[in-house]
């Protein structure tokens, strides 16, 4: 699988500036992709000002994510601000190039900015079957929290079918974080994605800005693809870019026969 980064400084509380940023970006990546992985909040920066920045579902935002799957041919996916139901929500949008689509909300909000007192936090995960690969998209914060992160190992792995219907003994091969991570816990942003790809066995990449937000926020990027044996396959700081990496399925499968650590995790149930 073939997988675009695109670590970009976004401009405030503006979707179309952002839009016309990331479309241009996009339309020149040196090579076709599979799959295009955007920040969180990619249309607005990270805020709280949900009011002023929130949309309702199939409206602008959606359309965008829409029209760039479909003229790619690949999956695009990123968080952007929701208004549903009279609640605000950080969601992640799923979106292929047919057209089908699913939703992540952020389970994880971040109370230090506030973020759990204006949206709703999520109460499911997703797992999304792309090009023979299945993989979790998560968001930032939910970085910090190896149960909501686990690769769940089934009991009888025998008996765990897809959505495919083939038999597989992981929840998944990728695992995303789509972030606004500030460079006062940089360390910690690049130790936990290690952590997450070798505890799990699992490719993990995480998709962060750079620049200066609104608020004084400093952020210095260093989106990274990180293999299942946490090695570091692509790292940057500080700088925008776009990096396009090829993932093998064959060499994550091969690791996990040799190395099955799995088959020793400890088995428990997400009561909540």
């Amino acid at each position: 699988m073939n997988i675009t980064l695109l670590q970009a400084d976004l401009y405030w509380h503006d979707p179309v500036a952002n839009q016309a940023m990331l479309e241009e970006r996009i339309f020149n990546l040196a090579e076709p992709t599979d799959l295009i992985v955007l920040p969180e909040m990619f249309t607005t920066g990270f805020t709280m000002d949900a009011r002023a920045v929130a949309e309702p579902m199939n409206l602008t935002t959606f359309r965008w994510m829409k029209q760039m799957a479909a003229q790619t041919g690949a999956v695009i996916t990123g968080s952007y601000v929701v208004k549903e139901a009279g609640q605000f929500f950080n969601r992640l949008v799923w979106m292929q190039p047919d057209g089908q689509f699913d939703t992540y909300d952020k389970r994880h909000l971040f109370r230090m900015a506030g973020e759990d007192a204006i949206y709703t936090a999520g109460k499911q995960r997703i797992i999304k079957e792309w090009k023979g690969w299945r993989i979790c998209p998560l968001i930032c914060y939910d970085l910090r929290f190896p149960v909501w992160s686990r690769n769940n190992i089934p009991q009888n792995p025998e008996q765990a079918i897809s959505e495919s219907g083939q038999s597989v003994s992981f929840d998944y091969d990728l695992l995303l974080y789509v972030a606004n991570w500030p460079a006062a816990r940089r360390n910690a942003w690049n130790i936990l994605l290690q952590a997450r790809a070798i505890e799990n066995l699992s490719y993990v990449v995480g998709v962060n800005r750079v620049g200066t937000d609104k608020n004084e926020n400093l952020y210095t990027g260093e989106s990274a693809v990180i293999d299942f044996k946490g090695d570091v396959l692509f790292r940057q700081a500080d700088i925008e870019t776009i990096h396009q990496q090829t993932l093998s399925l064959d060499e994550l499968q091969a690791f996990r026969e040799k190395f099955p650590a799995n088959r020793d995790a400890d088995r428990f149930t997400l009561l909540r």
